[in-house]
């Protein structure tokens, strides 16, 4: 976003930050690292369906700044031509749809995806997904439903923690280990079950193991009656740059339960192959893409 705060008298717009941790993590150094630029970006994350119109309390608030910065970033935006002021409320416009333009040009990585995760949610009658890497978190960027009337409700734009999902454990073992050190010690790692692992030194254990197995299985660690398997899609480089993922079942059709340690077993070994498979048609239809 270009915000032209010099055009409207807002001079905090090149103000930066002397964090050191920030610098000692390999994020941008104080030179680098626009204040104004993030609390800009955070003032538009704050705007979401349930919430489309905010005032000035409420985008501080959701934002932790003072009613001031509010008013002067929602100011900007309106200037700008990505928000209007109805009374004392403001909303965004749809201009805002051109700040993700480079990132969608041609085939999105979505479309891609969807004709062979629906292959894969078709053979294991089970839905199946792909995510990135988003900092600590894994985000969905596509996913395929079964028709049934239990299913979770995921859905693309949501964001996990990776340390405790599948696909953000496959994604993690395509870092390095210092970063991924990195990552777990420098996000909370807050437990959702009693099996959810927490430990910085078991976390990096197991994801050296999904690193040399090529797949990760998590049963029980983000809810207690969900299991899924992960597998990684690499780029023309060979970096992991995606995972796809699907629940794990007793049967076809089920919702992942408990599992014995043969019902697991047994489970993962139907869904890996066929995940594999998928993994090699996705990364030869990213690279005709692209």
């Amino acid at each position: 976003m270009s915000l032209q705060c010099a055009q409207i008298g807002y001079g905090d717009a090149m103000e930066t930050t002397t964090d050191p941790a920030r610098e000692a993590s390999g994020h941008p150094h104080r030179n680098e690292f626009v204040q104004a630029l993030a609390t800009g970006l955070g003032v538009l994350r704050a705007f979401t369906p349930e919430r489309p119109a905010l005032t000035l309390t409420d985008a501080a608030e959701a934002t932790g700044i003072s009613r001031a910065s509010a008013r002067r970033m929602l100011l900007t935006l309106v200037h700008l031509g990505y928000a209007v002021q109805v009374g004392r409320t403001f909303e965004l416009t749809p201009k805002v749809l051109e700040l993700g333009r480079g990132y969608w040009t041609g085939r999105s990585r979505s479309e891609v995806l969807r004709p062979v995760l629906t292959r894969a949610s078709q053979r294991l009658q089970q839905s199946c997904s792909a995510g990135i890497l988003d900092g600590a978190h894994l985000m969905y960027i596509a996913r395929v439903h079964t028709e049934r009337i239990l299913r979770v409700n995921l859905d693309v734009g949501t964001r996990l923690p990776a340390f405790n999902t599948s696909m953000g454990r496959v994604l993690l073992a395509g870092l390095e280990d210092a970063a991924v050190r990195r990552v777990l010690e420098g996000s909370p790692r807050t437990p959702t079950t009693e099996l959810t692992r927490t430990g910085v030194q078991e976390l990096l254990a197991e994801v050296g193991r999904v690193r040399e197995q090529g797949y990760a299985v998590v049963a029980g660690e983000l809810d207690r009656n969900l299991a899924s398997v992960a597998v990684p899609v690499r780029d023309g480089g060979g970096r992991v740059t995606v995972a796809l993922n699907t629940a794990l079942s007793t049967a076809p059709g089920q919702l992942g339960a408990e599992f014995s340690a043969d019902e697991l077993e047994g489970a993962v070994s139907r869904a890996v192959p066929v995940l594999q498979e998928a993994a090699r048609e996705a990364e030869a239809a990213l690279a005709l893409a692209h």
